[in-house]
């Protein structure tokens, strides 16, 4: 390996390292967004393949930084064992395989590693900032009174579509991998499960379909996936963290996320009635935005203190917050803003870096290893599979092959799962790859197919009529 030279001494702003690098990452999400729009892609896979292309061809080229990203929160492990006292080359060993333990520890030893860490922290904070905003808009969007008008069907379509790609995605692992924990097996099918209600639902407002009887099934169901998948989320992750499959753990987990998503959604509404008469003396944006910030962020470490997922909170607390709980504050204040507009912007600049980051952390050369091949195919088969078959929960006035491919992409909800095992250390860099492709595929591949079914499905009707 050729020696990298020592950086020269910076005598600037010491935060100037980490703006530069932080901006440098958004930059490649722009870049990656703007090519699938006029792709007519969903933007997450354009920020998606761009971390891939990204994260590959820097690391090829022994850029330091990216070295460190695509190694995800294991790096920050060597550092906390370092500070502990553990020499940096022993800490990196125990944390890393050779070669990348030789090159971690070469990375945080050298002059500027301090820096180069800093960006690396300041960039998967950015990440996890994005992921609690993410999921708290997916609650914004999310109409309880609209998932009840939807009836059984879409429940019906939601247990089958969380619960078959589990089992699917489980045999899949036992079958092709066998020698990976159970742990790691619970964690694939529950990824499986997931279900990416905003590509979907894009396709469908495109077509103008989301108010069909398909529509209002397929977006119902995909809010109850969403519901379903995090619950069974907690759950599978309280097993990695007990490590063991007990029932009553499993119950407790179980127990515990149902009773925080109804007690959220039962105190929330007052306890933001309250404060928003508390800031009263306050603009509306600030008291809005105020209220809206650390009410999601409570309720994420309450979630995390509960032992479930922040992600959790996040989604709840933007199932609880609406804009009509600030009527009364808006009239006397004379301005209307919604909490969705104030929100965006942090979402817009947060969620992207995610996205990139992910894409970083998918190492493409596990697939010159013909068993991450193969499980990526059986993934790939098993969550095909698990997501069309949920269309048969609909009655037959539905169109069920158009639900089930409407439920196919696992979009960002199934990437935030796979993120959470990668840092669970459940999910190997091989399984997380394979999974990525997986997610990447089926995000790609149901928007044309969608298209195809409705459109075919339209010129039915009209033949009928």
């Amino acid at each position: 390996m050729v020696p990298h030279a020592a950086p020269a001494v910076a005598h600037g702003d010491p935060i100037a390292p980490v703006i530069l690098g932080v901006t440098g990452i958004l930059l490649f999400a722009v870049i990656g967004r703007f090519a699938a729009r006029r792709l007519g892609q969903p933007t997450v896979m354009g920020e998606l393949l761009m971390g891939i292309l990204l994260g590959n061809i820097a690391w090829y080229l022994g850029i330091d930084l990216i070295v460190v990203l695509r190694e995800g929160a294991r790096v920050f492990e060597v550092t906390n064992q370092a500070l502990a006292g553990i020499p940096v080359g022993e800490a990196a060993g125990a944390v890393f395989s050779a070669p990348s333990s030789q090159e971690i520890a070469r990375i945080i030893s050298q002059p500027g590693g301090g820096q180069m860490l800093q960006v690396a922290h300041t960039v998967d904070v950015f990440s996890s900032y994005g992921v609690i905003f993410m999921l708290f808009m997916v609650g914004i969007d999310t109409e309880i009174q609209e998932m009840r008008k939807v009836g059984g069907a879409s429940i019906r379509v939601a247990l089958i579509g969380v619960v078959l790609p589990l089992l699917l995605g489980y045999l899949a692992m036992r079958l092709l991998m066998p020698d990976h924990t159970l742990d790691s097996a619970l964690f694939v099918g529950a990824t499986l499960g997931a279900t990416s209600i905003g590509i979907t639902a894009n396709v469908l407002r495109d077509l103008d379909w989301h108010r069909s009887r398909e529509g209002r099934i397929i977006l119902g169901a995909a809010v109850g996936d969403d519901i379903l998948g995090l619950v069974i989320l907690a759950v599978v992750s309280g097993i990695v963290v007990s490590g063991s499959v007990d029932l009553l753990d499993i119950a407790r987990v179980f127990a515990t996320s149902v009773v925080f998503l109804a007690a959220a959604i039962r105190l929330g509404p007052p306890i933001v009635r309250l404060s928003a008469r508390l800031m009263g003396s306050l603009d509306v944006v600030e008291a809005k935005m105020f209220t809206s910030y650390l009410f999601v962020m409570v309720l994420a470490w309450g979630a995390s203190f509960a032992g479930l997922a922040t992600i959790i909170g996040a989604f709840a607390a933007g199932l609880v917050l609406s804009d009509a709980q600030f009527e009364q504050y808006e009239e006397s204040k004379h301005e209307t803003v919604s909490i969705r507009e104030l929100i965006m912007p942090l979402e817009v600049i947060l969620v992207p870096i995610f996205f990139i980051l992910i894409g970083i952390q998918v190492k493409l050369e596990t697939f010159l290893s013909w068993p991450v091949v193969t499980v990526a195919g059986g993934l790939f088969v098993a969550a095909v599979i698990g997501k069309l078959a949920s269309g048969f929960g609909a009655d037959r006035r539905a169109d069920r092959l158009i639900i089930g491919v409407g439920m196919l992409p696992r979009g960002e909800v199934g990437l935030v799962f796979a993120a959470i095992g990668r840092s669970l250390g459940v999910i190997d860099d091989g399984l997380f790859s394979a999974i990525v492709l997986m997610i990447v595929v089926t995000t790609l591949l149901a928007p044309p197919l969608l298209k195809v079914l409705i459109r075919r499905q339209l010129v039915r009707r009209t033949a009928g009529t």
